[in-house]
């Protein structure tokens, strides 16, 4: 990725989803992001498009596996009369609803949080009429690994600051890969020790 971005064949447009505009917009001709990308690309590109699932190498044992789930989550927190316990478990119940699921799932891109959703959703002839809708379905029920299970990683906000700032300095000519990676990872060891040191119990 270093070398094509010195060619201009990669170009780095910002951390997280800022880059996100860049292919429903034209600018950007192939993309690598989240299935929550869908509702954009569905809406705003002007041009035929396709989704597969991430490359991998298929000399790797058990290839192709599973990959890390990301995105949000819905909290509910303690310390409130009961009452609003037996609304937030209502609206939760509601959103875990096959139907709703297999909606929302359809509308965003996101991955439907239950079997019977995806089953819905095929049964639905969607998948048939927008091809590669499904990928992020597919990919996540794949054979999971230890290292696909998700994260447990204290810090892990600062850390994944780290390796972005770490990656724009070889993004900008201005370190090599292994130099960048080394940093990240004496960096990123540093603010582990550190969460370590603060949560001892």
């Amino acid at each position: 990725l270093a070398n094509m971005s010195k060619q201009g064949l990669f170009v780095y447009k910002g951390r997280a989803n800022l880059p996100d505009a860049t292919f429903p917009s034209g600018e950007c001709a192939m993309y690598t992001g989240s299935s929550a990308l869908y509702s954009s690309v569905s809406k705003n590109a002007k041009f035929a498009y396709g989704m597969s699932p991430l490359p991998y190498y298929p000399d790797v044992q058990g290839a192709p596996q599973n990959t890390v789930i990301g995105g949000a989550s819905l909290w509910v927190m303690s310390g409130k009369p009961p009452a609003e316990y037996k609304g937030a478990a209502a609206f939760f119940n509601y959103l875990s609803n096959a139907e709703v699921q297999s909606k929302s799932h359809q509308r965003t891109g996101y991955l439907p949080i239950t079997k019977a959703a995806f089953e819905l959703t095929d049964k639905s002839g969607f998948y048939k009429k927008n091809p590669g809708t499904d990928v992020a379905v597919t990919q996540m029920i794949r054979k999971t690994t230890d290292k696909s299970r998700g994260i447990r990683l204290g810090n892990m906000v600062q850390i994944r600051t780290v390796i972005d700032e770490e990656m724009e300095m070889v993004w900008s000519g201005k370190k090599g890969a292994k130099e960048a990676l080394d940093s990240a990872v004496t960096r990123g060891n540093d603010l582990l020790e550190r969460f370590e040191k603060a949560n001892k119990s």
